[in-house]
């Protein structure tokens, strides 16, 4: 495994690789790796001869200056992760590599970005086209591997790859959850002890919400996920939808959608953490 940090040794590698006409999967990641991110990545050298991950905590997609100074940075070992995982190529580069000057881009996602992250946390998503558009271009992979937690944004990355003419597939790879059911994130481990205990009660009550489906209309079933969160004092809930798994518009009646999918956010103290479940 080879760790590169400039676009051009990056490019100068991978197109070693394209000479030899080898496949080459791709990983964006923000690095603090979990198990959830060395599954994608072994899915990724599963299915590609060459896998490339990258290690990059994009500042333009943090709307709170704060979470980006709070974000877990693990170089060392994520990289140690990476290469018992088969990786092939480790792409951290520092700011400058990738912003050598401002991304004054606009990005115009519709309906898409208008609801949930979205709405709650502008900017998000046009820092994140950004990024990904830039390590899209450096890596010109034939798959991109991105996970379902990140349900709107895997949206998002469909449609910038569609707008963009990228060549480039999508491969979405399901929630990694704990022995307990939290979805695992690298913002997990900011949790302490009393807030880690609780934070399963997320992913209880989204998996209760899909027994109680078929029982309560859909407005009734968002105020009960809500407050049975809420009933835990270390949690609040920032948002709740049950949304078109395509569109990511909010239905009003289970008939609405026939692809259904719950999509929450919850601050557990001071960290916020997101999941999702799809109603069959």
């Amino acid at each position: 495994m080879k760790i590169i940090s400039t676009i051009r040794e990056l490019q100068e590698n991978l197109n070693t690789c394209k000479k030899e006409n080898k496949t080459i999967g791709f990983v964006p990641t923000m690095g603090a790796l979990h198990q959830g991110h060395i599954e994608l990545v072994k899915r990724c050298v599963a299915e590609n001869d060459t896998c490339v991950v990258s290690i990059f905590v994009n500042p333009t997609q943090f709307n709170d200056k704060n979470d980006l100074l709070k974000y877990p940075r693990t170089l060392d070992a994520d990289c140690e992760l990476l290469k018992q995982a088969g990786c092939t190529y480790v792409f951290a580069p520092p700011a400058e590599e990738m912003y050598p000057e401002p991304d004054t881009r606009q990005f115009d996602f519709g309906l898409l970005e208008k609801v949930m992250e979205g709405a709650f946390r502008p900017g998000h998503f046009n820092g994140v086209a950004q990024i990904v558009s830039k390590l899209f271009d450096a890596v010109k992979p034939g798959k991109a591997y991105f996970g379902e937690k990140d349900f709107q944004q895997l949206a998002i990355i469909r449609e910038m790859t569609r707008r963009m003419n990228y060549r480039i597939e999508i491969i979405p790879c399901p929630i990694v959850r704990e022995s307990d059911g939290l979805a695992m994130s690298s913002r997990n481990t900011r949790l302490n002890n009393k807030e880690r205990q609780e934070a399963v009660l997320i992913s209880k009550t989204l998996f209760e919400s899909r027994k109680l489906k078929d029982r309560i209309p859909v407005e009734k079933l968002k105020e009960w996920v809500i407050e049975t969160i809420n009933k835990s004092p270390e949690l609040k809930v920032e948002y709740f939808d049950i949304v078109d798994g395509n569109t990511l518009q909010p239905i009003s009646s289970w008939e609405d959608s026939s692809f259904k999918v719950g999509c929450v956010a919850v601050f557990c103290g001071e960290v916020r953490l997101i999941d999702n479940v799809q109603y069959d």
